[in-house]
């Protein structure tokens, strides 16, 4: 993946609510495309090794949960965060996290991560297949900019976390309106 590059065309597997449904677990299965989350839309998407995991949870998705009205002042229509977990363990950890802002898409089998080149094996850490930390700037499905963290590899020993940063997205954004201005 690079800017220029459309992004793939790949069917999410999520669950979103059905009040029809009643119960306790009112969700139903739905297949969301890529072309459902950016097409028409200028987006933030950024990706991270895992859910309820310690640097993802207490910095990036809160930090791009704060970034949020900021982001959007700039141009910004929606922010994603995806990781290469399933859709239950994303919806619990954005219901965990008190999300308002930043929307999750669960790469449960990897397929997006992998087609972008941004798989990587964690088994160093006993994760398997994840993805490398990472967050990119989409304009109706076309990466503007990239932004990855150094060193990716299989079962690296770090967990790099900083260029992929809200604080990075924002300083570019920044500057692009600065430079229209």
């Amino acid at each position: 993946m690079k800017p220029g590059d459309r992004l793939p065309d790949v069917i999410f597997h999520t669950r979103i609510r059905d009040a029809s449904i009643g119960g306790p677990n009112p969700f139903r299965w739905n297949e969301t495309t890529t072309s459902d989350y950016f097409a028409g839309k200028r987006v933030v998407l950024f990706s991270l090794p895992g859910a309820f995991t310690p640097t993802c949870s207490t910095f990036q998705l809160p930090e791009f949960e704060e970034a949020a009205a900021e982001m959007a002042e700039l141009g910004i229509d929606e922010i994603y965060c995806l990781s290469v977990n399933d859709a239950f363990v994303m919806n619990q950890w954005a219901r965990s996290q008190e999300l308002k802002n930043v929307k999750v898409i669960p790469d449960g089998s990897g397929e997006f991560t992998a087609r972008v080149g941004m798989l990587v094996r964690k088994d160093n850490l006993g994760f398997g297949a994840r993805s490398w930390r990472y967050a990119a700037i989409v304009d109706d499905g076309v990466v503007e900019r990239l932004f990855v963290e150094p060193g990716k590899c299989d079962n690296h020993p770090e967990d790099p976390y900083g260029e992929s940063s809200p604080q990075a997205i924002l300083a570019y954004l920044r500057d692009r309106a600065r430079a229209a201005a």
